[in-house]
């Protein structure tokens, strides 16, 4: 089984593997020679920039050399990570350059369609004939309508049927006839 420092130091580990991430604005701490450094990328190569400057108006050298080397290191990272913004860039651009050349030719398409359908003008289609009101039947060719018809009359409800004993469904008895 391990112990939770292992697992926690893992845990810690698994996100830098993966792609760098917002780098260009993320804050970094670093620790230099003339203590800690805090900022983004930009910021921290600024500021080592100047501690250099400093230091060769102090006629340090080797601080002079060693601030440069850290804001070196902070101009490379800076650079990587905005190759890699553009590269991202351009890819989404390239993609939306593609969705919108098919979306137009799929519109071409359609439109192409539709123009070399024929078209269809309503007035161009068959008409109905003016009904005749005047037909001896004076039915004059109309629809019979439920509106049209007189309204029937409310019908009374039915008495349920009564069913019939067994001895009367069997017909007279015998005894009963004779008389």
């Amino acid at each position: 089984m391990r112990s939770s420092k292992s697992r926690s130091r893992n845990k810690s580990n698994r996100n830098r593997s993966g792609s760098v991430g917002n780098v260009v604005n993320r804050v970094f701490d670093s620790s230099g020679p003339e203590g800690k450094v805090r900022g983004t990328p930009q910021q921290i190569i600024e500021k080592y920039n100047q501690l250099a400057r400093d230091a060769q108006l102090g006629n340090d050298r080797i601080a002079a050399e060693n601030f440069q080397q850290h804001a070196e290191h902070y101009l490379r990272l800076l650079g990587a990570a905005q190759k890699e913004q553009d590269a991202r860039r351009e890819q989404q651009e390239r993609e939306n350059r593609d969705r919108q050349a098919e979306k137009d030719r799929e519109r071409a398409q359609r439109q192409e369609r539709e123009s070399n359908a024929p078209k269809s003008d309503p007035a161009d289609a068959p008409q109905p004939d003016i009904a005749d009101k005047s037909a001896p039947d004076g039915d004059a060719g109309l629809v019979e309508t439920p509106e049209s018809q007189p309204p029937e009359k409310p019908k009374r409800p039915r008495k349920p049927r009564r069913k019939p004993d067994a001895a009367e469904s069997e017909g007279p008895k015998p005894s009963e006839t004779a008389e």
